[in-house]
This record gives C-alpha cells, structure tokens and sequence, in this order.
C-alpha cells in the first residue's frame, strides 16, 4: 500500500504494516507467517507497562532546531518532556554547543472543564503563546487522548492560527489510543514534514544524501566514508532547521540508521519527490555494514568507491575480528529492542560466535512501506539456526521471566527502564542507547570489546543482585514467561 500524503494523518501501523506487538515462536516461523500474510497478533490478559506514540512524536519533532512544539493534552501528556531535554541537551554537547538551550514545548493543561467543554480557544491561545516565546519557524501541534475522544476540531483552529501569523502550524495527530505500536509516532512526526514542510526541489544535488537518524553521534565517521565516496551526508531530523527540511527533496537519495525509524519518511520521499529510498540491512556488524554500503553505492552510481572501501577496512579489521569472535565463541545471549535493532543485533552477535538464545523486540512489522517482509528478519531465517524469538512490547515481566530460566551470559538491550531489570538479575547487561553502536567496521570491533569487557568485569550485576529483592514473586517465576499472551505456542519452541 503506498503511503497516503492526501490524508492528514498517518495510517496506523497495525493497519498499515500489519504490526503486532504479541508473539512468541521461532525466527523462522515468524517469517513464514509475515510472507504468507497469516502472522497474527496475540493478545494479552495481562500487561504491565508501555510507550505512546504521542511520546516518539514529540520527542523527535522537539529536536528540530528552529521550531516549537504544542502539547494538546492534559498536563500529565508531557511528562516525558523531560527525558526529550536531556536527550537534547545531550545532543547539544556532542555537537560542542556553546549556546544550549531546553526543549520547546508547551502544554494546553486540559483540565475537567475544557474537556466537557472542548479545548479548541486554549489550543489557540497556546499556539500564539508558543509563537510569542520562542518565535519559531514552524509550530507543530502533537494531540492527545483527551484532545481526540472529545472531537477538538484541531485543523481548523490551526489553519486560522496559521493565517494569524505566517508560519507552519501543523497539526501531528498521535493520539495514544490510536495505536499500540508507539513507532507509529514517528510516522506521524514524518507524516507531518512530508505534507507541510518539505518543499518541491529547486535544483537536484547529485552528491547530497539524506541520513535519517536519532541523534547523529556519529556523524564524523559518516562523513568520512561518504567523503570516500564522492557524497555528502545530510543529518536529521534532529538537529536540522525548517529550512534544511524543506529541502530534502534535493538529495540523490535517502538512507536511514534504523528501519523501523526511516521507513515513512525515506519512502514517503521517494514517492512524492523522486528522492530514492535505498533499503538495506542496518549498518551494524559487517554484514549489515556491507549491505548498506554497496546499496547506497549502487544507488548513487558509486558501487566501485564502495567496494573499494569495503576491501580496505576488510583487511584492515580481520586480526582483531578473529581475535574477538575467538574470546566470545559459544557464549550465550538474549537480545531485547525494537524489531529494526534486534533482528540486526541478532545476526550480529551470531556473527561474533555467540549463541542467541532469545530474542525479544517490542514491536514487529510484517511488511515495509515498499512492500516485502523486513530483510534482516529474512536475513536471519535463512540461516540454519532457527532463534526461538517473541515481541514483547516491554513487558518486564516475560522479559525477567525468561531472563531468570535461561541464565544467558549477556543481555543486550535498547531500553535502559527494562536493562536495568537484566542488571538486577545478575546477568552483564549492554544498554545500546546510542544508534551508531556497532556501526561500520570499527564500530562493530569497538562493540566487540565492549561485550568482552562487560563479560571480564560482572562485579557490579553480582554486587545488586546479592542485594536487591525483585518485585516478582517464586509464582511468578514458576509460570511459563508467556502465561498472559493469549496465543498458540509452537510445539518446538521451549523455554528454560
């Protein structure tokens, strides 16, 4: 289904993409099912905790350096501002920022009255008190659960404050009951750029390449080796201006550090403005790296440039390789990210020797918005091994469950909230919070040792371990990981 960019707001995941966000099986039988269209979500009798995609809007959308955000919701819809600022904050430094500043983002406080009422005058007010505090470029309006269940008309309060005052105001509609998949915030954030902020190109710029990422912390080795290739990368969406997102219509193609994050806007660009999206494997571990380079080669016309890279770091990186699948042979894993990250940290960790035992991701698509299954879970269930897998949506429960009866040497995750439970356990915990983890051929070799130091060293998971009572009772941990997921168990998947 190509994307919709006549609509005003982004189609959900779950009916777009076919998304779940409960399963469990094996790596292959996840595959068979997202090829033959029958993959099904499970549901669950119990769930303890989860993200809103109104969070992953705002968040993202916050980062752009020139704009202002309104919360239209009740206070308590911001409260994840926080985490936003020092995420931001924290971008601001790595860039050597000397003027930082915080998040800019204001909230309408719907209280009890306005939502009997309607909320569409303090919107408005909101809006103008935006644009006089900040002076933005562009004022994007995320709604909320409140906003949506009581009807505000949010589009025509914002096109008559646009006309007020001669910028943007564009609505981002991520309402938290809309859908279970909180990636599907980022949709809408893209959604949202591609009908009212990116511009038709100008003129064509044959060595621009957009890099749709988080945070760009590495963003220096990116442009080394787009320098090697001729190419210049175009970072965002953090950390970009109004004016530099209007014209990502001008790059030679667009690629993307995430799958899950990208997809939207790499294809919603390609299939508005001509800007080819190019869809590889992530860039972490070598095969992944190899993957995303030669298909960006291929697509710019610099396929020899990038072979010839890849030879280069090939041999340069082979020594300390071998050394390092050496000293991780056979030990033993459980993986938990979204679905992009934790297919691909799969395929990686496999590839340094060690033996995934588990690999959980918070959500799955069964399909991309160009069409086919996700390619690192195909590029897992070609293998031989068939990785006993679920998606878990972050519920603690079946991951520290699971965590207790298989014992794994390592955990590696991308959620500090639930890595933190891994640690408490005993278990040596990797938290990847940054996207350029493992990425390249250094990269991959800089995790490598990351992972041996994290097995050599395990002193602090013992220490809190010893002291620290888990809030889960011996019931709990005497139940299958996944009592509450209400769904037909394959025979040969087995825990413990």
């Amino acid at each position: 289904m190509p994307i919709n960019l006549k609509r005003s707001q982004a189609i959900i995941r779950e009916k777009r993409l076919k998304s779940i966000v409960g399963y469990q099986g094996s790596i292959k039988d996840l595959a068979e099912k997202s090829r033959s269209g029958c993959l099904k979500n499970a549901r669950r009798g119990f769930s303890q905790a989860t993200n809103c995609n109104s969070g992953c809007a705002q968040g993202y959308l916050s980062s752009i350096v020139d704009a202002a955000i309104v919360n239209h919701g009740p206070v308590g819809c911001a409260g994840d501002v926080a985490g936003s600022n020092s995420v931001y904050q924290w971008g601001q430094h790595i860039r050597g920022s000397d003027n930082k500043r915080n998040v800019r983002i204001v909230n309408t406080n719907m209280s009890e009255s306005v939502v009997v009422f309607g909320g569409d005058k303090i919107l408005r007010d909101a809006v103008h008190k935006a644009y006089e505090r900040f002076r933005p470029k562009a004022i994007f309006v995320t709604t909320s659960c409140a906003s949506g269940i009581i009807g505000d008309d949010v589009e025509r309060t914002l096109k008559d404050a646009e006309a007020e005052l001669g910028i943007p105001v564009v609505p981002v509609f991520c309402d938290g009951f809309r859908s279970q998949i909180w990636a599907s915030g980022f949709d809408a954030a893209f959604h949202a750029l591609l009908t009212r902020i990116v511009q038709p190109p100008q003129q064509k710029r044959p060595e621009l390449v957009n890099v749709i990422n988080f945070y760009a912390s590495g963003r220096d080795a990116v442009k080394e080796i787009f320098g090697r290739l001729g190419l210049v990368p175009q970072f965002g969406i953090p950390f970009s201006s109004i004016e530099q997102l209007e014209k990502w219509s001008e790059a030679a193609a667009t690629i993307s550090i995430c799958g899950t994050l990208g997809g939207y806007m790499g294809n919603g660009l390609e299939q508005k403005f001509g800007v080819p999206y190019v869809t590889a494997l992530q860039p972490h571990g070598i095969a992944g790296f190899d993957d995303w380079l030669r298909k960006l080669g291929e697509t710019v016309g610099k396929q020899q440039e990038a072979e010839a890279y890849l030879a280069e770091q090939k041999e340069l990186a082979a020594p300390e390789l071998a050394e390092i699948k050496r000293r991780l042979q056979g030990k033993r894993v459980v993986v938990g990210m979204g679905p992009s990250f934790a297919h691909n940290y799969m395929r990686l960790l496999e590839d340094f020797g060690m033996d995934v035992v588990w690999g959980f991701s918070w959500h799955y698509d069964s399909k991309h918005d160009h069409g086919g299954c996700p390619s690192c879970t195909l590029d897992l269930a070609e293998k031989e091994k068939d990785i006993p897998v679920s998606v878990s949506d972050q519920q603690n429960h079946e991951v520290i469950n699971l965590l207790q009866k298989v014992k794994p040497d390592l955990y590696v995750g991308r959620h500090p909230g639930l890595s933190v439970w891994a640690t408490k356990l005993g278990i040596p915990t990797i938290m990847i919070s940054d996207e350029y983890s493992a990425f390249g051929y250094q990269g991959t070799l800089d995790f490598g040792e990351r992972i041996i130091d994290a097995l050599t060293n395990n002193s602090l998971a013992n220490n809190l371990a010893q002291r620290i009572k888990l809030p889960y009772t011996d019931w709990w941990f005497e139940q299958d990981p996944f009592t509450f997921l209400e769904s037909e168990i394959d025979e040969h998947v087995t825990v413990g």
